[in-house]
């Protein structure tokens, strides 16, 4: 989400608020509050880890012992995007304490952790402007959703104490939305070097860079799967005469209108790429559960108004399509930890009546 993250929807954060967008919607009437809705099955003691502002994009370090995350609450003086890191408790009466571990300037995206657990990298706008970039004026599209693919992003790695290690990339346009493969040899990220939004790899230190994806539209927010054969994403492929003019004009603006994905699987080089849903709407954020035999991911396909957004998990075919969350207004950014016992998701749900999203951690039940 990743965004695209704003999101949501890497979220950008896009599709995180889907329903901030709708005007003169009473929210506090669209749902009870609760952390836990009758339904999900699948979720056993659910434990909520932020309070207030937009939290979103919450990923596992790769032992499974810390959280990272970018974070967006002006009542605490955090304007744009930033990244978050903390220990995730383990005993009751701990409380989840992250600390900034971003620049605090720019807008930033789509943090992830390195095998050492010494490392992270995300990206960031920090080197273009200090300051946090306007978002895109929807007036002029007639107020469709559209999201701002700044130029100015670059992937980076820090250590854990905020430290900038390294650039990893360093090209005209947007590269961020980066994730590791389990081995943690390759980076796995979204670039727009070459003139369309493609899936590209690199090494861990930013060389050996190669493109895997070569068809028009948006790829993105895209994971390995747990023994890294397979690699899953969202992509929009434009097709109508119309369609595609609509995209190359957005792009031409450093601009995407994200409102159509659907879920792609391919092998780790991009090669056999196929769509496994066909569900219309936007349908993103998806991840491989942890035995790769089956795939989760996020939908408004129910809901013909744009809202709410669910999970989902389906077979790799993407058959057996079943819902696993239930909030009335957003559930997104699902992870798995790697022993496959933990599942973190990202959720308007017990926010108040606000337009709050918070980070939510529960075990998993099969």
């Amino acid at each position: 989400m990743k965004p695209f993250s704003f999101l949501l929807l890497p979220a950008v954060m896009w599709f995180i608020h889907p329903l901030k967008h709708s005007q003169n919607q009473d929210f506090s009437t669209l749902r009870t509050d609760t952390i836990h809705f009758p339904g999900e099955s699948h979720f056993q003691h659910v434990e909520q880890l932020t309070f207030g502002g937009d939290n979103a994009e919450a990923y596992f370090s790769f032992d499974g012992k810390y959280l990272i995350f970018q974070k967006t609450n002006p009542k605490e003086g955090i304007n744009c995007d930033q990244i978050w890191m903390g220990k995730l408790p383990q005993k009751s009466g701990e409380v989840f304490t992250p600390k900034l571990v971003s620049t605090g300037t720019g807008r930033t995206t789509c943090a992830y952790f390195y095998p050492d657990g010494k490392h992270i990298l995300y990206g960031s706008t920090h080197l273009g402007s200090v300051d946090c970039p306007p978002l895109a004026d929807r007036s002029k599209y007639g107020n469709k959703y559209i999201w701002s693919i700044y130029e100015n992003f670059d992937i980076f790695k820090a250590d854990t104490n905020g430290n900038i290690v390294k650039r990893l990339t360093n090209t005209k346009g947007y590269d961020a939305e980066a994730t590791f493969s389990p081995k943690g040899d390759k980076i796995l990220f979204t670039s727009m070097r070459d003139g369309d939004l493609d899936l590209y790899i690199m090494d861990p230190e930013g060389g050996h860079v190669k493109r895997i994806t070569h068809t028009l539209g948006y790829d993105g927010g895209a994971w390995f799967s747990p023994d890294g054969k397979k690699i899953i994403w969202r992509a929009s492929r434009p097709t109508t005469p119309e369609e595609i003019k609509e995209y190359k004009d957005l792009l031409a603006g450093n601009l995407v209108a994200p409102t159509h994905m659907e879920v792609w699987i391919a092998n780790a080089d991009g090669s056999d790429a196929k769509q496994v849903t066909n569900l219309s709407q936007a349908n993103w954020a998806p991840n491989f559960t942890p035995d790769g035999n089956h795939f989760i991911f996020c939908s408004n396909h129910e809901y013909k108004r744009g809202f709410p957004f669910n999970m989902y998990i389906a077979d790799l075919g993407g058959s057996n399509v079943q819902k696993i969350s239930r909030d009335k207004g957003f559930d997104a950014f699902p992870m798995f930890s790697a022993d496959g016992k933990k599942f973190v998701f990202c959720s308007n749900r017990n926010n108040g009546g606000t337009r709050d999203t918070n980070i939510f951690i529960a075990d998993w039940v099969k």
